[in-house]
């Protein structure tokens, strides 16, 4: 993906340095978010254990993107983070009997972190009157998972999809030059991920949402 939008980033870069007035618009944008997400670990044979749990954050950003405007009213883009989103690492106590016939308890601690890579959002958008504007889209992002699990294996990496929608104030100068303020509500897909030396165990993402604000500068040719 990442090589995808670049590509496509210079194709029109190269085309626009020939021509003008192409209706093409090129920015970069400041990103301010908060997040929910929750999610179960169960065992998924006979007796097997769920628990369920919930966390929240914010995180802040920086993307980069290009748009096409059709006629006056339309527009379709492409919005890429190129740094990767990391979250603080979460660690767990836990205590499980060593075996069913015995009282004596092993205990161990896990420990997660989690990288959103490659954060990508293919969105189309409408005028609504002189300023404002509202857009929709899909949203992409690579879940890169790193753990080191007292309790033993690991859980693979995923790749989620989702929805965004979100309403902006524009402000375009004579030069071409325009500067953006945007709020946005995202919704992520659920994904299951299996451990890799226990197919019994898995981790179900339920949800993850959030709102974000946005501030956009940004050239039009």
């Amino acid at each position: 993906m990442k090589k995808l939008f670049l590509s496509l980033v210079f194709s029109v870069l190269y085309v626009t340095s020939a021509s003008a007035d192409m209706g093409v618009n090129v920015g970069v944008s400041g990103n301010a978010g908060i997040f929910a997400a929750s999610a179960s670990e169960q065992t998924t044979n006979a007796g097997g254990t769920n628990q369920n749990g919930s966390e929240h954050g914010s995180a802040g950003w920086g993307s980069i993107f290009i748009e096409k405007t059709i006629g006056d009213v339309m527009l379709v883009g492409i919005d890429y983070v190129p740094q990767a989103l990391e979250t603080d690492t979460t660690e767990t106590a836990k205590s499980d009997k060593r075996t069913a016939a015995s009282d004596a308890i092993s205990a161990s601690t896990n420990k997660i972190q989690i990288d959103f890579e490659n954060l990508t959002t293919l969105y189309v958008g409408a005028r609504l009157g002189e300023n404002f504007y509202a857009k929709a889209g899909r949203v992409s992002v690579e879940v890169m998972t790193n753990e080191s699990l007292g309790t033993g294996g690991s859980y693979g990496n995923a790749d989620i999809d989702g929805s965004v929608v979100g309403v902006g104030y524009n402000h375009t100068t004579d030069n071409g030059a325009f500067v953006r303020v945007e709020g946005n509500y995202m919704s992520f897909d659920g994904t299951t991920v299996t451990n890799a030396e226990d197919a019994e165990k898995q981790i179900k993402l339920k949800n993850l949402d959030g709102v974000t604000a946005k501030v956009s500068i940004g050239k039009s040719f």
